[in-house]
């Protein structure tokens, strides 16, 4: 929502100041559809030369980020630390039994009570490949700490290729822009003989070029590039905090101790009260008793 209400502030602002100074907006209408269409779409022909199938694919829907906001929310740190909490009191339990949930973690009765959370891919890998570094009596725990961190750094940086891509985009606006008004002028020139007013007229046309460049670059596409690396990051230390929780057990903390090093990690409009995770923590024990 806070996304729209940002657009259409630019446009009202932008606009609005435009025409409350006197300015028409018939020129630029006029001139709009061809100036879009030179620079719109050499800015499309840019993105599609750098970037594969693949990649295209994911800077389009990372764009729904700009508008949804992250995708993990209070409620999934608590759930998350719920989890994290049943499998390793389980696996410190039974070992044996625990092992049954990570290799089928899709028939698992522990995490199929976390939808959101089975249904990430990475998610549920992470937290099943780490636990099965456990039962593999791993000698240094630093060890898997690192192989972890190197994951989720390749993680990370495979996520963030669509701001990349958007701001290289937003990067080139401004001199697609000037090609388009170069264009213009050159038009212009090709009509010297004409009257000031029918060469007034192509000259506000050519600068439309610039003007829209620029607009676009500073006003929509970068904006949008720079939301969607904040909510990456954002989403990015759900990840982070598996590998906290599960690298304290592989210290061999108390369960309740790698649960609340989980709490204290994450990000602090996100961390549930100790309160109230001690509350899902009491109804876990409950429904597992």
């Amino acid at each position: 929502m806070i996304g729209i209400v940002g657009i259409i502030t630019i446009f009202v602002m932008v606009f609005g100041g435009y025409l409350a100074a006197g300015g028409k907006m018939g020129i630029i209408l006029q001139s709009l559809p061809f100036e879009m269409a030179m620079i719109g779409g050499a800015a499309i022909g840019a993105f599609l030369i750098s970037n594969s199938l693949s990649e295209i694919k994911h800077t389009l829907k990372d764009l729904g980020k700009v508008f949804k906001g992250a995708k993990w929310k209070n409620s999934d740190y608590r759930d998350l630390l719920c989890l994290l909490y049943e499998l390793i009191r389980l696996a410190r339990q039974d070992p044996i039994s625990v092992e049954a949930h990570i290799e089928d973690p899709q028939q698992s009765t522990i995490i199929s009570k976390y939808p959101k959370i089975l249904a990430d891919v990475e998610a549920t890998a992470l937290i099943c490949d780490t636990l099965r570094s456990a039962s593999m009596n791993y000698d240094d725990p630093h060890q898997v700490e690192e192989v972890l961190e190197k994951r989720i750094d390749s993680n990370i940086h495979h996520s963030m290729h669509s701001s990349h891509a958007l701001q290289t985009i937003a990067d080139g606006l401004p001199a697609l822009g000037i090609v388009a008004a170069v264009l213009g002028v050159i038009k212009t020139m090709a009509s010297i003989d004409q009257p000031p007013e029918v060469l007034g007229k192509m000259i506000g046309g050519a600068l439309v070029g610039t003007f829209l460049g620029v607009f676009l670059a500073y006003g929509l596409v970068g904006p949008f590039a720079a939301k969607v690396k904040v909510v990456t990051e954002e989403d990015s230390h759900f990840y982070q905090l598996i590998r906290e929780v599960l690298v304290a057990n592989l210290h061999n903390h108390s369960t309740n101790i790698c649960i609340e090093v989980g709490r204290q990690n994450t990000p602090s409009h996100f961390r549930p009260s100790f309160s109230d995770l001690e509350e899902a923590l009491k109804a876990v024990k409950h429904q597992a008793a």
